[in-house]
């Protein structure tokens, strides 16, 4: 388990206290969120990337990437 120190303004960080948002279980799955969506936003990128150089995938290629995707997502619960 690691633990870290975050700095936020008075507001938000008073805010964020009242309403419960420090709580350790919470906090991670709001970690877990965005880094599904950062990697999700990486695999369209890629894509676009590819389809702009005129690579293009096949569905097998693309159901293999998504296979890959979902098995390291149950993997880190």
């Amino acid at each position: 388990m690691s633990e870290i120190v975050l700095t936020l303004p008075d507001d938000i960080a008073t805010e964020a206290s009242e309403m419960g948002l420090f709580k350790p279980l919470l906090v991670a799955s709001l970690f877990k969120d965005e880094i599904r969506k950062r990697k999700a936003n990486r695999l369209f990128e890629t894509a676009e990337r590819l389809a702009q150089a005129g690579v293009s995938m096949t569905d097998d290629e693309i159901m293999a990437e998504v296979r890959e995707s979902r098995k390291e997502r149950l993997s880190r619960r």
